[in-house]
């Protein structure tokens, strides 16, 4: 059993950026509306002070194909050391802009993209969330355990998680 708290405004951004950035790596779908779902992973450059999470893409890709058709995406982040979880659906546009590829780039990148943040496949995602669901811990890995572990032996239901909707 888990406390429901739901976040809004600054308190909801906050949470996004905490989950977000402690998982780093989110199954990014599109193309929700055809089965199967079309998930990767992708790692979050930055969520940013309005709450919209932006990613590196190439051009060329299925990703992007799929956001210039339809713009519906669902991201599902797992910190499963920490039991955290953040289901995010929102909306994505692709944008070419040198600027903030630069204030996003990072070494790593260089892997994908060999010229840098000049690279002329190089575009970004934004995503902004439109609806957003996020499951807790109250406490740190340890003392969760100790707790479902304490459950099972009692047979006591144990209230150590906190979930909520999150609205930006």
């Amino acid at each position: 059993m888990s406390d429901v708290k739901d976040l809004s405004n600054q308190e909801a951004i906050d949470k996004i950026k905490e989950l977000a950035k402690a998982a780093d790596i989110c199954l990014f779908t599109t193309a929700l509306t055809e089965l199967p779902l079309m998930s990767r992973p992708m790692s979050v450059s930055e969520v940013d002070d309005s709450g919209n999470l932006w990613f590196m893409s190439r051009k060329g890709s299925d990703k992007n194909e799929d956001i210039a058709a339809d713009d519906r995406v669902q991201l599902f982040f797992s910190n499963k050391g920490s039991y955290e979880f953040l289901s995010i659906y929102g909306r994505a546009v692709i944008v070419e802009d040198t600027q903030k590829a630069k204030e996003l780039w990072t070494p790593i990148a260089k892997t994908w993209f060999n010229e840098g943040p000049e690279d002329p496949e190089l575009t970004l995602i934004r995503v902004h969330p439109e609806d957003a669901y996020y499951w807790d811990t109250k406490h740190n890995k340890a003392v969760t355990l100790l707790s479902y572990l304490a459950g099972a032996i009692t047979g006591k239901e144990m209230n150590n998680g906190v979930e909520g909707k999150i609205t930006v």
